[in-house]
């Protein structure tokens, strides 16, 4: 893998319905496709997961009752890979970087952490997202045991070396949060 290009590694962490992958999109736009892009480690896991199973990658993809129905199996499923070689997901999710920003939205293991910080030194930067729980069951998160309670939920709530820490309540205009972020880390 060759990434002269890259010039920073933006990994952001939250809780399902944190307002991760709103955040990272809307950076995505503000920055322009011919400068950054987002990868997904998720979307490794899934798209292997479908191959096996024979089910609907675009469904798992999606933010929907079929990838609902699917989590939990795919969780202890990519535990399992993970045990074998942690860095098998994030390694696929970077193969064909290219951009000069990469935006990752959905880390959440401290071995997704140690993956990108053996692989980019110092290019990279750690972004957590949080916001309390309801508002969280505000914009359609339920506590699903499980599923919000193990290792792919809760193993970076422990993590305290975040370059930055956002508050996602909605009482913060998204153009603030990302001025903040692409003041901070891009400018």
């Amino acid at each position: 893998m060759s990434f002269e290009n890259v010039k920073r590694i933006l990994l952001f962490s939250g809780k399902r319905k944190s307002g991760k992958d709103f955040i990272t999109d809307k950076l995505l736009i503000k920055l322009g496709n011919d400068n950054a892009e987002i990868i997904r480690i998720s979307e490794p896991i899934k798209s292997f997961w479908a191959k096996e199973k024979n089910l609907d990658l675009t469904q798992l993809l999606s933010d929907g009752a079929y990838k609902e129905k699917y989590r939990k199996a795919m969780i202890v499923w990519s535990d399992e890979m993970r045990a074998k070689d942690y860095g098998i997901f994030c390694r696929e999710a970077s193969k064909n970087i290219s951009k000069e920003t990469v935006i990752v939205s959905d880390i959440r293991r401290k071995t997704d952490i140690q993956f990108f910080r053996e692989t980019f030194g110092n290019k990279i930067k750690l972004i957590r997202i949080v916001c309390n729980d309801n508002i969280r069951v505000k914009r359609g998160w339920t506590f699903q045991e499980g599923v919000d309670d193990i290792q792919s939920e809760c193993d970076l709530d422990d993590w305290n070396e975040w370059d930055l820490l956002i508050e996602n309540t909605g009482d913060r205009d998204a153009h603030e949060i990302l001025d903040e972020i692409i003041t901070k880390f891009i400018v």
